[in-house]
């Protein structure tokens, strides 16, 4: 089937009172014209409702995209920050609103930067700028930021995200660990929270998908040490200044 009716389909049961998740024209736009099915490996099912798992990261439903994108209400010429590119795809429904050279796009594996470029530029956005950053830190080059959208779970809006937006700016992200729920985020740090959801949570360096292992906290380091110190016997019990380890 040609796959701009299976778009039009894909929004319209998005539109229906049954889901309810996307009111605004210009979302619902930009939806019909981005070729999801350039982002996906399976073309067939590119257009359903449902999440799927590539190169190690989640790509979003359809439904999820756009009670993100709801709330985050960008305009045309917005500067947009995604935090959490994955392949891509919501970058360029973005692009869509905004422009492409108003998008930029991180995210903390380096394989799925690499597949996001590849996927945008074969969708027609290669425009959009996709770095490897940390996305606890943001991407300070570019800011400030009229919109940020995080598209990974924290308990706390990260400080560096906040500190990169316009004086009016939003950041957009899912708020919470256990209980999660979609928050707009003001500069201030209030913020306001929407429905309920479940996502994964944001990876800090040394988490990224594909390592064999994290990288420890400060306070695990010293906990571990302080383990290690304890369990010696013997002739060292002589020598070491427990006191002051």
């Amino acid at each position: 089937m040609d796959p701009s009716v299976l778009r039009d389909d894909m929004v319209d049961s998005l539109e229906h009172e049954s889901k309810g998740c996307l009111e605004s024209e210009s979302l619902s736009v930009a939806m019909r014209a981005v070729p999801r099915h350039e982002f996906l490996a399976d073309e067939q099912a590119a257009y359903a409702d449902r999440p799927f798992e590539q190169f190690g990261t989640r790509v979003l439903a359809p439904s999820t995209v756009a009670r993100l994108l709801e709330p985050l209400a960008a305009e045309p010429e917005d500067s947009v920050l995604v935090v959490g590119a994955g392949v891509g795809y919501t970058a360029a429904v973005l692009a869509e609103i905004v422009g492409s050279e108003h998008v930029q796009a991180i995210d903390i594996n380096r394989r799925i930067v690499y597949a996001a470029r590849e996927r945008l530029s074969q969708a027609g956005y290669e425009a959009v700028l996709v770095d490897c950053r940390d996305g606890a830190v943001g991407f300070a080059e570019y800011a400030p930021y009229d919109k940020i959208l995080l598209e990974a779970a924290a308990v706390r809006p990260p400080q560096p995200l906040l500190e990169q937006l316009t004086a009016d700016g939003q950041l957009v992200m899912p708020l919470g660990t256990q209980q999660q729920s979609i928050a707009v985020v003001e500069p201030d740090g209030s913020a306001t929270q929407l429905g309920g959801c479940a996502f994964e949570p944001m990876l800090v360096d040394g988490e990224q998908a594909g390592t064999l292992e994290r990288n420890r906290m400060h306070r695990e380091d010293r906990e571990f040490a302080r383990r290690h110190a304890e369990r010696r016997r013997g002739w060292e019990l002589d020598w070491i200044d427990w006191d002051g380890s």
